[in-house]
This record gives structure tokens, C-alpha cells and sequence, in this order.
């Protein structure tokens, strides 16, 4: 079975992208893995805003409830792509906390991880400086994945 890794976010352009990888699991007979991340920022400011819902309504949510919140995103993109399209698509959500500067490594660890054989992800517009100064997850992925890749940018 053909496995495809897509790195979904709550953008139009990641929705374009997720599609792209569903036509190819279609084709493929195969499955979508959807690999959403955030920073250790994100992921602590997140489990504030939890916390203090916590206290105001005088419930409790589990210590992963910031990454539950990331996957349901992820979730709610891939329905509302797949939604658009004549065929159901077999996927699995998959949400991790990385450092700033890790995130390539991540996406290449989980494709790794699930076996896919294709990844999908979105890149940034950059100048080359930029990219020398700050890298780029994307020329990152391309360079170091053994299989295809399929970037489209913001």
C-alpha cells in the first residue's frame, strides 16, 4: 500500500496540498498520514490558555489536550477537504511538538516512522540569503528524503 505524509495546517494552501495527496492515495489505493506541528511555544501557551480554562469553568482536560487541540484541527481541514471529493480517503492525524528549528527533521523522522513513501509539504517564498540564514524545512525535506516530494508555496 502506497502511504503519503502530508503537513497539514489551517491554511488554504495546505487544503490544495492535503488534496493533492488524497488524488494520489485514490490513485494508489493507498493512505494519507496528516503530521501537524507546533512549536514548544505554541504547545506552552496553548496549555496556559487551557489551564485558565480549567480554572474558570472548574474542569479538567489531560496534560496532551494542546496536541488533542492540534490534531482536531488537522481533522477538521482533512474533513472539509475530503468532504469536496467523490471517494473516501483512509487516513491517520499525527500532531508533535518540535523546536523552531527541528521541524524538517520531524517530518522526516515520521515519514520514516509510517513508511510513506511520498511526502507533502508547504514551503516558504525566501530569498536564497534567507534561506542560508534560516533554512528551510522544505529544502531540508527534499534534500534528505528517500522517496518523492511534492511542495507547493504560501
Amino acid at each position: 500500500m502506497h502511504r503519503s505524509l502530508a503537513v497539514v495546517d489551517d491554511t488554504d494552501v495546505h487544503r490544495e496540498l492535503l488534496a493533492e495527496a488524497a488524488r494520489l492515495a485514490r490513485g494508489s489505493d493507498g493512505e494519507v498520514v496528516l503530521f501537524t506541528t507546533m512549536t514548544a511555544e505554541e504547545f506552552d501557551s496553548d496549555t496556559e490558555k487551557i489551564e485558565s480554562i480549567e480554572r474558570a469553568e472548574g474542569t479538567t482536560y489531560s496534560d496532551t489536550s494542546a496536541l488533542d487541540g492540534a490534531r482536531k484541527v488537522a481533522r477538521e481541514v482533512a474533513e472539509e477537504v475530503f468532504a469536496d471529493l467523490d471517494w473516501d480517503v483512509e487516513y491517520e492525524v499525527v500532531a508533535q511538538v518540535v523546536e523552531e528549528g527541528d521541524r524538517a527533521d520531524a517530518i522526516l523522522d515520521a515519514a520514516s516512522e509510517y513508511d510513506c513513501q511520498h511526502v507533502f509539504v508547504v514551503g516558504r517564498k525566501r530569498s536564497p540569503t534567507g534561506k542560508v540564514l534560516f533554512g528551510d524545512t522544505a529544502q531540508q525535506v527534499i534534500l534528505n528524503f528517500d522517496g518523492m516530494v511534492t511542495i507547493t508555496t504560501e
